[in-house]
Order: C-alpha cells, then structure tokens, then sequence
C-alpha cells in the first residue's frame, strides 16, 4: 500500500482547503477553518469485539490526538468499518463536534456518551443548515444533506435494516463536498443525487471490496461503477476509499487503484478527475 506519514503541522496549519486519507473511508476535510471527518474508525478491528473481525493491516498515517480540533462529523451507516463506538467516544470527549447520522442512529452516539443535541439525525433529502462563528475566517455557513445510498444495516443479527444509511452532500462556504458512503451502483439513484444537490468540487467514492461480484455487486461499486458515479453527480473531481485498510472482500490489496486507471481512462478521464491518495497523503484543493 503506498503510505505517508500525515503532515501533523500541514493539519495544523492548512495551505487553503485540503484533504486528507487517514485509511478506509475516513477522511478529514479542512476548509476555511472547518475541520471535518468522515467515518472515522481508529480501532485495530473493524468489528463488535477486540479479538476477532477484520484488522487493520496499514497503520494509522496519524493518530487521533495529533489531529486539529474536528468541528463535526458525518458518519454514512453503522456497520462497524464505519461506525466505531470506541472512535466516537475518544473523538467526542476530546473535541464535543457535532454528528451528523442518518436515521434510527442516533442512540448509538448517544449511548458511548455524546450529547443528545449535539447529533443531527436525518433522513434522505432532509437538509441542516448551521453557521460556525469559532472558525479562524469568522462566520462560516454549513450544510449538510442525507442523500441516498443503495447498501443496508446492521450491527447484530437481528437488527438488518433498523436503521438508515445513506450518503452525504455538504456545503462549506459555497464549496461542495459528496461523500458517497458504502454503496452498490444504481443509476438513478446517483443521476438524482446529480441533479439535486451538483456539481460537487469534490467526491468520495468507494473503489474497494467488490469481489467477487456475484456476492458483492449489490452492495459495493467496484472502481468501473465508481467512475459512472463520478460522473452521475457531476464532480469536478473524485478521490478514491473504502480500500487499503481492512481485508474485507476477495481482490488483491492494490487492485482497487490499478482497476481505477483502467476505468477512468477506459471513459477519457486522467488522474485530475479521479484517483486515489496514498495513506496519510494530504491533497490541496485550493488555495487560501
């Protein structure tokens, strides 16, 4: 896996907006003083218990208390490679950001210890609208929108579907992020997200866990479908997740990100429109 050590003072001081991989589907986003995260998973295991479940197999790029004060996070289904309890209490008692959860998740923050009003609880196509006055440029306007997904939940036997997924499009000063979440591909269900809530500055799109497809092709895109949901939302670029931190599925490690090229330059796209970040990697969006 191609793998940086994280800038802890880039992070600390931003050269202007800016992304960066801190593995799987967690990223921290940095704009105009804002710092945002999104699915975070710190844990060893992606799993229920500390002895068994997938592990890790790339080290964290940075830990969690080397990381700027997180203003809030969004967090795309509770299936535990995107929702971990213990990540949530380290982050919550350091930081108190806000959650943004899709529905009938809310009890799962508020159960590791995060004040009731401080997590948002949407449901698809519902919208929360905030100003932050602490950010460093002063007044910063924020929202954040519960779009679909094509997945499912589930953190136990018997609670398959209890609760919402989704995936998320926010808005940061006029600057728009959409973050897909976990998903399998579905057409419409991308071309509405497109015309509803694009163009997007930028996405994030799972490229990772497809095989085999027979298994898998329900629930996760594979980087041919990830490049149509590029497209789909109308994102000026993409990044690449949900590879190169848990062995979930049956493809090679590095296989995701060769299949990407493939794909990208199978529809006339270079690396600018999609590609994918070493771990730890910080990629600058913009200027200050």
């Amino acid at each position: 896996m191609p793998r940086v050590q994280a800038d802890e003072a880039l992070l600390r001081s931003p050269k202007g907006t800016q992304l960066t991989w801190l593995g799987h589907s967690a990223f921290l986003l940095q704009r105009h003083g804002v710092n945002l995260l999104t699915d975070p998973v710190f844990s060893e295991r992606a799993s229920p218990v500390s002895f068994a479940g997938p592990k890790r197999y790339t080290p964290l790029p940075i830990p969690l208390s080397k990381l700027p004060k997180l203003h809030a996070v969004i967090i795309s289904h509770n299936h535990y490679d995107h929702l971990d309890t213990e990540t949530i209490e380290a982050i919550d008692e350091r930081d108190q950001p806000l959650w943004f959860v899709p529905l009938a998740n809310k009890e799962l923050l508020t159960g590791s210890g995060v004040a009731s009003e401080r997590v948002i609880e949407l449901d698809w196509w519902q919208r929360h609208e905030l100003t932050l006055p602490e950010s460093s440029r002063g007044s910063v306007k924020l929202s954040f929108t519960s779009t679909p997904a094509h997945h499912w939940s589930a953190r136990g036997l018997f609670d398959r579907f209890e609760s919402l997924w989704g995936s998320w499009a926010v808005e940061i000063d006029g600057w728009r992020l959409f973050f897909a979440g976990d998903t399998g591909f579905q057409e419409p269900l991308f071309k509405e997200i497109g015309a509803r809530e694009g163009p997007f500055d930028l996405a994030l799109i799972p490229i990772g866990a497809y095989a085999p497809r027979s298994f898998m092709r329900e629930m996760h895109v594979n980087p041919e479908e990830a490049v149509q949901i590029h497209q789909l939302v109308r994102s000026a670029r993409s990044i690449g997740m949900h590879w190169g931190t848990f062995p979930l599925t049956a493809e090679p490690v590095i296989e995701p990100q060769q299949k990407l090229k493939e794909a990208r330059e199978a529809r006339g796209l270079s690396a600018q429109d999609f590609s994918a970040l070493a771990l730890g990697e910080t990629l600058t969006l913009s200027a200050p």
